[in-house]
């Protein structure tokens, strides 16, 4: 079934992300992909997590309202073309990874439209996800970094001769032993 995305809200879409590409194309669909396996997104406790950080994200966030700063989008830095949807409430997930389809000859019109129009079981291969969603944001406490001053979310400091450091800081050290 072609995409099924109001007019009006690709518009939007396109505008959040200042032009239409294939890689927000994808994104677009992705979510398309949600909806149907998940039901209505507004409805449900959900989590999206990327492992890439093409265009497609900024659909993702766009249309799902699941970003990174309210800790229901989460991206893994992992170069991979997928995607994976939870309902933290139902319990109930997928992992979409995109399919090889290779664009061939198309141009970035073409393989707009190929992305637009095909179906979505054509697109995606879909995996069910076993494991529970991630967990909800903590708000965790900040700790000065003894090297630069500043502050550093816990969890993104480093330890080192009994001193904390934050990340930028603890590489500077640690490449001078």
């Amino acid at each position: 079934m072609p995409c099924t995305l109001p007019k009006e809200r690709l518009d939007e879409t396109i505008r959040f992300h200042g032009h239409h590409c294939p890689g927000l194309t994808i994104g677009i669909r992705a979510v398309e992909l949600a909806e149907r396996e998940l039901g209505d997104l507004a409805q449900i406790d959900l989590v999206a997590v990327s492992e890439t950080d093409m265009c497609g994200v900024d659909a993702i966030q766009f249309l799902t309202d699941c970003t990174l700063g309210k800790g229901n989008f989460i991206h893994r830095d992992y170069g991979k073309r997928a995607f994976s949807f939870y309902d933290r409430k139902s319990g109930k997930g997928f992992r979409a990874l995109l399919k090889d389809l290779a664009p061939g000859d198309r141009s970035r019109e073409q393989a707009i439209n190929h992305f637009m129009t095909i179906e979505l079981d054509d697109m995606f291969d879909l995996t069910p996800l076993e494991a529970l969603a991630p967990r909800p944001a903590q708000v965790l406490e900040s700790l000065r970094c003894e090297h630069c001053g500043e502050m550093t979310m816990e969890s993104r400091t480093r330890r080192f001769a009994g001193k904390t450091y934050c990340i930028p800081c603890f590489s500077e050290i640690d490449q001078k032993l």
